[in-house]
């Protein structure tokens, strides 16, 4: 559904590289875990070790939001299968890896990096009197974080995180479990996001206008039909 500001009440905006730069943020926070746990002994550079576990990161995450595998898999594996392949053979890798999540994932929330025109947006969205919600696959115990460290809480109405519920976007369940939370109907909701299969297809599928925030126009997957597409958050004033 297209978006238009006749009926919209609830703007509902996906965390991740839409609002908080997860792509800086993340390179930044394994860039600290490199040096902080001596990776070098693995990885030749930082670059070297970022690239790898980036594309790690990104196969298992693919498997998640299609709910083929856990949460608690997803975090163990992306650092298992790195060090692995890096040639870590000891026994205690599994070790290694719950705590190279956990000082990831603090150090991540710890950064405040946001997307150009993100704080921007949101002000201009509550000064035109429309509710925001918070609607994301990551993990509660850093996405409260991110929150915080960016101080942006204060302009949320609503956080619907997939933790909350056991299902990820794109699954319209958890689209329909926001509407219960805000007491609102789909047809009065617009969910702006980077990703077209999470974010924008699964908005679409479940009834709710959609907004495609294709940052600069770098990303090559086509704009889901019935979206409206951006590349720039400072687009939405002449959208909402």
């Amino acid at each position: 559904m297209t978006a238009n500001k006749a009926g919209i009440e609830w703007v509902w905006v996906d965390l991740d590289d839409t609002l908080w730069d997860f792509t800086t943020n993340s390179r930044n926070a394994l860039g600290q875990l490199y040096h902080a746990e001596n990776l070098a002994r693995f990885f030749p550079s930082i670059d070297d070790w970022i690239r790898k576990y980036l594309e790690c990161n990104h196969s298992l995450w693919t498997l998640y939001n299609a709910g083929e595998i856990t949460k608690e898999h997803l975090q163990t594996e992306r650092f298992r299968q790195v060090l692995a392949n890096a040639g870590y053979s000891n026994e205690g890798l599994t070790d290694l890896c719950h705590h190279l999540d956990k000082e990831y994932l603090g150090r991540l929330g710890q950064l405040s990096l946001l997307v150009p025109g993100a704080r921007e947006m949101l002000i201009y969205l509550r000064s035109k009197g429309y509710k925001i919600g918070i609607i994301s696959n990551g993990f509660y115990e850093v996405q409260y974080n991110k929150l915080r460290s960016s101080d942006i809480e204060h302009l949320i109405d609503v956080v619907v995180l997939s933790d909350d519920i056991g299902i990820n976007k794109p699954d319209r369940r958890i689209f329909d479990h926001a509407l219960l939370k805000a007491s609102t109907t789909a047809k009065r909701c617009v969910i702006i996001g980077d990703n077209p299969e999470t974010d924008i297809a699964g908005g679409i599928a479940a009834g709710w206008h959609a907004i495609y925030f294709n940052r600069d126009n770098t990303n090559t997957l086509p704009t889901p039909e019935g979206a409206t597409l951006i590349t720039n958050l400072n687009e939405i004033s002449r959208i909402l």
